[in-house]
């Protein structure tokens, strides 16, 4: 037998470990779902000015403008705290959510009006959000074990090559069957996301814009937008000013802070 005959024979025993060893879908997508958040870690805290645009299906506007605070935690989800400076009516309502991994987060309004804390039901996430189309289940962070991955297909988006995953959410209060996350190879950004409601039916899409890197190594977007396709409607977050490594610990994010929140 020639050598080379004998090569091409064995060729395809030698290619069975690689097949063997093959991610599924599944496997594929929680793969890609820890490399987003591995390349997040890190960043320890940080703070943001953002201007929500809330338009109506007739295109009239009204805005908000809101301070973001975030507080990165060992082991468990981020920390944050949204306060609103504007409009005069809403000034001085703030937003605590402690996110976790395995069980619903825990979130807190204080609402100046009433001067008190209100705290949300876990079994209420899926409403909106200060009359946005995010809902409170939007807010908190993304922690890997809240979903079941599944890799669906690899296309173009944004002028890059991008994953595409869904994510079936691991609650069961939560306000979606299913998502479906574009993720591009280049940074592991998130791109575009389009949610499913209850029923399955489209509800809403989400895009991603201008992103920026800072300390060299976490991505930040400047813009959100999320559309929902059954109402019309649709809300712009516009971020600005984004510090790092402030010097924010858990003090800063406590339901006491609500009520000091200026």
């Amino acid at each position: 037998m020639t050598r080379l005959k004998q090569i091409i024979l064995t060729l395809p025993l030698l290619l069975l470990p690689l097949t063997a060893m093959a991610q599924t879908p599944e496997e594929k997508g929680l793969a890609i779902a820890r490399e987003v958040d591995q390349r997040d870690n890190g960043f320890q805290d940080s703070t943001a000015k953002m201007t929500m645009t809330l338009k109506n299906r007739a295109g009239q506007e009204s805005f908000r403008y809101i301070r973001f605070k975030t507080l990165e935690v060992e082991g468990d989800g981020d920390k944050s705290l949204s306060i609103f400076d504007k409009p005069r009516d809403i000034k001085g309502t703030a937003m605590l959510t402690f996110s976790h991994a395995t069980k619903p987060d825990d979130q807190w309004m204080y609402l100046p009006a009433l001067k008190r804390v209100k705290r949300i039901s876990s079994r209420n996430k899926s409403g909106p959000f200060m009359g946005s189309e995010f809902a409170f289940e939007d807010l908190g962070s993304q922690e890997v074990e809240k979903y079941h991955y599944k890799w669906l297909r690899d296309e173009p988006c944004n002028g890059l090559d991008c994953f595409v995953v869904e994510r079936r959410p691991a609650y069961e209060h939560s306000g979606y069957t299913r998502q479906e996350v574009w993720i591009d190879k280049e940074a592991y950004r998130v791109q575009k996301a389009v949610y499913y409601d209850r029923k399955n039916s489209l509800l809403k899409s989400q895009t991603f814009s201008g992103y920026k890197q800072y300390l060299n190594k976490f991505w930040r977007t400047t813009t959100m937008e999320m559309v929902n396709h059954q109402t019309g409607k649709s809300t712009q977050l516009l971020w600005e000013d984004y510090q790092f490594r402030v010097g924010l610990d858990s003090n800063d994010f406590n339901r006491n802070s609500l009520k000091r929140a200026r």
